[in-house]
């Protein structure tokens, strides 16, 4: 067993014992940022008098707010020199934030990523074709770095070309990748289309997705669809990327890796903890990292904590799927929701394709959501009474599940648009 992954086997109270050790010195450590360095002032907290998991609540939270009110160092903890690379946040949600690492914080952050490449089976016998965006975006580098640890073969393809991917694939015989949900159905699209059995040109065998909100049903099509065990996997570049938490083989909830991220789901509103098992705002603190450690960081992500043991025998914590963000939520004629709620309902029809987008406008003065999808290549949109009765069976379940009626839209296969890098579901164009 390698050594950095003897920390996935601790038992709960090694665990334990090892936040209790390591929060006082993240403390330590985020004290000489200027922002916690004023926050902790703020408060009259001395950095000292955090003892260990008990003091963990008279710490402050930490926002995303806070990151951009600090840039570009008010966040760095040690001198500029020592910080060997920057990543910068893709600002989808407003401004971007840099993101800063110490050679130890990449060394950390690859051995999270291995360890959950390993849990999943992968080996160094494996040739792993990463198809995440490299560069400022965190998921290509540090699904990289992970592999070669691991000793995969590797190959960086980036995102993008799916015709080049899918040549990459067949020659090399690639056996495992990392790919977006919504990519990778454009993958099986275009095999469809070209003529290639995935089954049997290819010899993919285990996928790890991530970086957009999906579904269940949406990995289940996925792993269906491509012949291959897809994990999910989460991260976010304010706790250095992919790795915080992988699933394992039973994919009964993605394990956090607890060494390394003390995790908390508080209710969003109140800022409350949550009883284990429901649903809440994930906040996490990173124990190791020196250049941009982070106390009790609001990720806005919807989890919550999995309970029990897993079968792998880990008892590292797991949490469920993301199943959306708190500042993601819609409120659509009154009614609060979450785009997934739509993607579950599109993703258990058969007849629908894989891209579909929710656009919202006014009429009236009124609320209108238009939900379009595309039909799966070979069915029939020609068939005028087929399409029709497949529209109204797409209203009825969306009524049902959000509690009033959308518009829907049928288009042909191929006919929406198509973003690179992560999936634009939703287009708000209401008046404000």
């Amino acid at each position: 067993m390698s050594d950095y992954t003897q920390h996935d086997f601790l038992t709960r109270d090694e665990i334990l014992a090892l936040q209790d050790e390591r929060l006082p010195q993240a403390v330590s450590r985020a004290a000489n940022a200027p922002f916690y360095a004023a926050k902790l002032a703020e408060m009259g907290l001395d950095p000292a008098s955090i003892k260990g998991l008990d003091d963990l609540h008279r710490l402050p939270f930490t926002t995303k707010n806070d990151l951009r009110a600090s840039m570009p160092y008010g966040m760095l903890a040690v001198p500029r020199a020592q910080v060997v690379r920057m990543h910068y946040s893709s600002g989808t949600t407003g401004v971007a934030t840099a993101v800063y690492h110490t050679a130890d914080d990449l060394r950390y952050w690859a051995e999270c990523v291995a360890r959950g490449m390993i849990a999943a089976g992968l080996t160094n016998e494996d040739v792993f074709q990463n198809m995440m965006g490299y560069g400022l975006f965190t998921g290509g580098l540090g699904f990289h770095y992970g592999s070669e640890l691991l000793g995969c073969m590797t190959i960086p393809a980036g995102s993008g070309n799916t015709a080049r991917q899918v040549q990459l694939m067949r020659e090399f015989q690639t056996t495992g990748v990392h790919i977006l949900p919504s990519y990778a159905l454009r993958v099986v699209h275009y095999c469809e289309e070209n003529g290639i059995d995935i089954e049997r040109d290819l010899a993919l065998r285990i996928g790890f997705i991530g970086a957009e909100p999906h579904t269940e049903k949406t990995r289940q099509r996925v792993e269906q669809m491509l012949h291959v065990k897809i994990h999910n996997c989460y991260g976010l570049s304010e706790m250095a990327g992919p790795g915080v938490a992988i699933e394992c083989p039973a994919q009964d909830g993605l394990h956090v890796r607890e060494d390394h991220y003390l995790v908390e789901i508080i209710d969003p509103e109140t800022q409350e903890p949550m009883p284990e098992g429901e649903a809440g705002e994930m906040v996490l603190t990173s124990l190791n990292r020196q250049a941009m450690p982070l106390l009790r960081y609001r990720t806005r992500d919807i989890t919550s904590l999995k309970a029990g043991e897993c079968l792998c025998g880990r008892v590292h914590r797991r949490i469920e799927r993301i199943t959306g963000r708190s500042d993601d939520m819609l409120i659509v004629r009154g009614v609060n929701l979450y785009p997934l709620q739509v993607e579950r309902v599109l993703m258990g029809i058969e007849e629908v394709g894989s891209n579909y987008l929710i656009r919202l406008q006014t009429t009236n003065e009124m609320d209108d959501m238009i939900v379009q999808v595309e039909l799966r290549p070979g069915t029939f949109f020609d068939e005028m009474r087929k399409v029709e009765a497949l529209r109204e069976r797409i209203v009825a379940d969306l009524k049902s599940e959000l509690l009033f009626t959308p518009k829907v839209e049928i288009h042909q296969p191929h006919a929406l648009p198509v973003s690179e890098g992560k999936a634009v579901r939703v287009i708000d164009e209401r008046t404000k």
